[in-house]
């Protein structure tokens, strides 16, 4: 018995009388394999009962047009960025969505052009970090405005309202450092990230925290910038430090990689952890190859994309969500103690 005129049955009319979602809908209509005998069923037959019929040109077009996702990362080489992309990637593919995914190599023109493009096809949301060297973000802006749905990862978009999903670096630098004080250590150094960039500037905010809690001095000497926090510029940094007329027996860093070669750096006139204790940020692969393993911060880069994604795609396929402002998503972190920072 047909309730509602078939001319305007939609799937999200089916959806609500079989009291599933309109992605579980579009999957059995798209014959997604993820979707149960049982399932397909009770939707065709549904589908047959309400005379619910898809227009062969919009379909074209609606396919095109909402199951391609665009994924704007810094680089893919990055540990970080490859883990959050799985993440994407697992939970996209699981609803139907394919991702293409673009490297702004952190510059902000690559990156705006790279937008334009998304914003030209047919893809139905755009998943990015902004890169070291953004700044502005009207071309972001420009995304919002052309209705096309927008998560911004990892760095924060100072004036740009949209769903965000990252980690509370203030809390996570806190957390290293707090370690290495109940560690024993009472004169920390710290080598921060870019400090035009938000992530960054809290982790350094973190640190200073923790200390200014502690009752520990804040020694600005002790305090070394890497701007593309690479192992070169760790191993630059730490060789710095070692020069340094103040002495210190803790460092925290901003990543795994400067992290790493600070190991390298110390070990060969300190003992580690017995006379210095390091951690990093990130736990990427290199914390268990290098010797002693790393103390680090697990930023569950992985789980992070996976909400990215799932952000996404209820944007994309529950147009209600657009009486809704916008949600930041704070994801949890992890201490991981190792060899590095062991009492």
């Amino acid at each position: 018995m047909k309730n509602i005129d078939s001319s305007r049955v939609t799937i999200k009319d089916i959806a609500k009388a079989l009291n599933v979602s309109i992605s579980t809908v579009s999957r059995v209509l798209s014959n997604h394999p993820a979707i149960s005998e049982a399932t397909r069923k009770l939707v065709n037959d549904k589908v047959k009962e309400m005379g619910f019929s898809i227009d062969p040109i919009a379909s074209s077009f609606r396919s095109k047009k909402t199951k391609s996702i665009g994924v704007v990362c810094p680089r893919i080489d990055i540990d970080f960025h490859s883990k959050v992309i799985s993440g994407i990637e697992e939970y996209a593919y699981q609803q139907g969505y394919q991702i293409t995914i673009f490297q702004s190599h952190d510059n902000y023109q690559k990156e705006k052009e790279i937008v334009q493009m998304i914003e030209s096809t047919l893809a139905a949301g755009l998943i990015i970090c902004p890169g070291l060297e953004t700044r502005k973000y009207d071309h972001l802006k420009k995304i919002k405005k052309a209705n096309i749905p927008l998560v911004v990862y990892d760095r924060s978009t100072d004036g740009l309202k949209t769903n965000k999903v990252m980690i509370n670096d203030l809390e996570a630098s806190f957390k290293a450092t707090e370690h290495l004080i109940k560690a024993g250590c009472k004169s920390i150094a710290h080598i921060s990230g870019d400090q035009d960039v938000s992530i960054f500037k809290a982790r350094l905010l973190g640190y200073k925290k923790a200390l200014e809690q502690y009752n520990l001095e804040i020694r600005e000497e002790l305090i070394k910038e890497a701007k593309h926090l690479s192992h070169q510029e760790g191993l630059n940094l730490a060789q710095e430090l070692l020069q340094s007329e103040t002495s210190f027996d803790g460092i925290v860093c901003s990543n795994d990689y400067t992290a790493a070669a600070a190991i390298q750096t110390m070990k060969k006139v300190r003992k580690i952890p017995e006379d210095l204790k390091i951690i990093g940020f990130s736990n990427y692969p290199i914390s268990t190859m290098i010797e002693p393993q790393l103390s680090t911060i697990d930023d569950s880069a992985y789980h992070m994309g996976k909400v990215a994604a799932k952000l996404l795609i209820q944007q994309i396929e529950d147009r209600d969500l657009d009486l809704m402002d916008y949600q930041e998503v704070l994801i949890k972190t992890e201490l991981i103690v190792r060899e590095s920072s062991s009492y």
